[in-house]
């Protein structure tokens, strides 16, 4: 799948966990079928429906497109509503071009890790530097915790 083990494991729970039977799927299609049935009332206190007030909805969108767009076009076999649940994530790193530089450095976007790894001060073009015999990223993969990677990267920096 990403190649990340941990990230292919989210995406198998999740798949698990969504996974309908049958008969969900025709409780689903009965509501579905119930619901287009019954009378529309419009928004609002029954008392002020006649007098104004927005007819509809506002519908909310909680992921930007262009995010999903771009983690559409890298993960295409992934689920779309896990895609969007992902991409409420990514929108608070910042706008896409510094969400595929993290990609782009290895995370994959469905791994919501690079949250804690920028709050702890690295940056993309840390996960490619090396601390010893592994690179950053390898680090992290492996459990190390992204404020140690700091420090070790840190201490590099002052060595030089």
């Amino acid at each position: 799948m990403t190649g990340d083990p941990g990230v292919d494991a989210v995406i198998r729970q999740w798949a698990a966990e969504n996974e309908k039977t049958a008969e969900e799927r025709e409780i689903d299609r009965i509501t579905s079928a119930w619901l287009a049935d019954a009378p529309q009332q419009p928004p609002g206190i029954p008392g002020q429906r006649a007098r104004g007030g927005a007819r509809t909805w506002a519908p909310v969108t909680s992921a930007d497109p262009d995010y999903l767009d771009a983690m559409s076009r890298r993960l295409p076999e992934v689920p779309h509503d896990l895609l969007v649940a992902a991409a409420g994530w990514w929108q608070m790193i910042g706008d896409v071009a510094e969400a595929e530089q993290w990609w782009d450095a290895g995370i994959s976007p469905l791994d919501q890790r690079a949250l804690d790894y920028r709050a702890a001060g690295l940056t993309p073009g840390d996960l490619s530097r090396r601390l010893g015999p592994m690179t950053v990223l390898q680090h992290l993969r492996r459990g190390s915790a992204p404020a140690w990677c700091v420090a070790r990267l840190a201490r590099q920096q002052k060595a030089s």
